[in-house]
């Protein structure tokens, strides 16, 4: 029985209020809940009624210290367990996180506005397959034998790096944590996450939960900010590897304090994920993936949102009329409930941006920026972080909103004559993380996707991250992959040569 100062439920549990306030003012280090140091903590709000819900334990260098020392305490246990059995104790946290995935779901609904059923349900089951599939490789940890001389036995072997420092966004913090861990700890490392501060509560429970497989000190959870918490777990001296997700800002400074300490860094950055749609597609299909490629029902809050979608002229009035119906259609409310397609933006600084980019857009010459769906009629939610989706035409490809990351429901669409001049449209910014094409014509589909600058491409479909496929991006969108086995041998181990003298 886990140690808890600040008792939770040992069953599921519906009630996301309470749970959050048993949550208030923690983190989770060496196998317990532990106050900040300090004694300082910061507010969590509903974004949908602007109340504050739970308190958060603001973390400095010193509760950094000490997650990070109970660590590499722990690893050093942990990485003489034979690595199928880490596997297997990752396999049973799986389980766990399945016993609990509608308590973490509606706790998720609360802290970041984001809808109970076309969002935060599907997060949560999320997080248990990656748990599974990485579960299952704990035997693929394998070195080589290398013919290097007869006489001479050479072998290498994946040994961990140590302690893994990850810090997570608050757009998807579950399952963008679930990368993280999951392929760190099969690979006999053991981890210290600071959480997004606008969403620490849902990733904290999970780390409660994990924990009652896990050996104390293998999953460590901080909540706090940037600054204060987030650099000193990057520039600790015992972190021997850093992941990242978040702008691509901040992933210059953690990839250059990274540097400094000469230690490995992963980075998943910002996206301006281009969509390219031909006349020959399947028109239904296509406005269909339109809306699950902008990633609507997240309120546009994705690094792989389609926030560019160029279309072939012959059916770019009837695509524009037909996507705008759909969204129109799509129902904006509380996000935990049930008939709520869409939610919130998660906070005032993040709905001041995007509210920045809408005006800006409106505002262009030439341009049409048509808002979408319908706000909230329901007095509760006058103070709820709603914007209505906007699709905009008629911007210029050297437009903000063209260019850079909104990270909201805004998405810019074009018509295009010639599938060269689009293709140097889509690769015409700094990011490159995902692209996707709309084509029954799959040499053209196949070529274009051969030269799109993106690390993620998909013909025909737009799915978010999945277990199993490599994903990262290139140019600004970031360094290395995650949710692959590739990301675990080559982001979580390092090779080590062993020769031996055999005459």
């Amino acid at each position: 029985m886990l140690d808890r100062p600040h008792p939770t439920p040992e069953a599921p549990t519906t009630d996301c209020f309470a749970l959050a306030r048993q949550l208030s003012g923690r983190h989770f280090i060496g196998g317990r809940y532990v106050a900040a140091r300090s004694g300082a903590s910061f507010p969590v709000v509903n974004p949908a009624t602007g109340e504050e819900v739970a308190r958060a334990a603001e973390g400095d260098a010193a509760d950094v210290d000490a997650a990070v020392g109970d660590a590499a305490r722990a690893q050093k246990e942990w990485a003489k367990v034979p690595a199928r059995k880490r596997g297997a104790l990752v396999h049973q946290c799986a389980a766990i996180v399945r016993e609990h995935v509608e308590e973490l779901a509606r706790l998720i609904a609360l802290e970041t506005g984001k809808a109970l059923r076309t969002e935060s349900r599907v997060e949560a089951n999320t997080v248990a397959d990656i748990l599974e599939f990485f579960g299952g490789l704990g035997g693929e940890l394998k070195g080589e034998t290398v013919p290097f001389d007869p006489k001479v036995l050479s072998v290498t072997v994946r040994e961990p790096l140590g302690v893994v420092g990850a810090i997570i966004p608050w757009n998807v913090p579950m399952l963008l944590m679930a990368l993280k861990i999951a392929p760190a700890l099969v690979a006999g490392n053991t981890v210290v996450v600071k959480s997004a501060e606008e969403a620490p509560l849902a990733v904290l429970r999970i780390c409660e939960l994990l924990n009652r497989v896990l050996p104390p000190g293998c999953f460590n959870m901080l909540s706090g900010f940037g600054p204060d918490c987030g650099a000193p777990l990057v520039e600790h001296p015992l972190v021997r590897k850093v992941t990242f997700t978040g702008s691509v800002e901040v992933g210059r400074i953690v990839a250059k304090a990274a540097g400094e300490k000469l230690i490995p860094v992963t980075l998943e950055l910002g996206g301006k994920s281009p969509m390219i749609v031909f006349a020959d597609c399947d028109f239904d299909k296509t406005v269909a993936g339109a809306l699950t490629s902008m990633r609507f029902t997240r309120q546009g809050q994705s690094c792989t949102a389609a926030s560019r979608i160029y279309v072939e002229r012959p059916i770019f009035d009837r695509f524009v009329e037909a996507m705008a119906a759909k969204v129109d259609a799509m129902r904006m409310g509380d996000p935990l409930d049930e008939a709520t397609d869409i939610g919130t933006i998660i906070s005032p600084e993040q709905f001041g941006k995007v509210r920045g980019f809408i005006d800006e857009g409106i505002a262009t010459a030439g341009a049409t920026g048509r808002a979408c769906s319908a706000l909230p009629a329901d007095p509760a939610l006058r103070k709820g972080l709603f914007i209505q989706p906007h699709i905009f035409t008629g911007l210029t490809g050297e437009s903000r909103l063209v260019q850079q990351e909104i990270f909201g429901p805004v998405t810019c669409i074009f018509p295009f004559d010639d599938a060269e001049a689009v293709l140097a449209e889509a690769n015409g910014t700094e990011y490159g993380l995902a692209a996707s094409l709309w084509t029954n014509n799959l040499k053209v589909g196949l070529d274009l996707a051969h030269r799109l600058e993106a690390g993620l491409v998909q013909i025909n479909q737009n799915l978010v991250v999945q277990a199993n496929l490599s994903y990262g991006g290139v140019k600004s969108s970031g360094l290395g992959k995650e949710a692959s086995l590739e990301a675990m041998l080559e982001h979580f181990t390092h090779k080590k040569t062993i020769m031996v003298r055999m005459d």
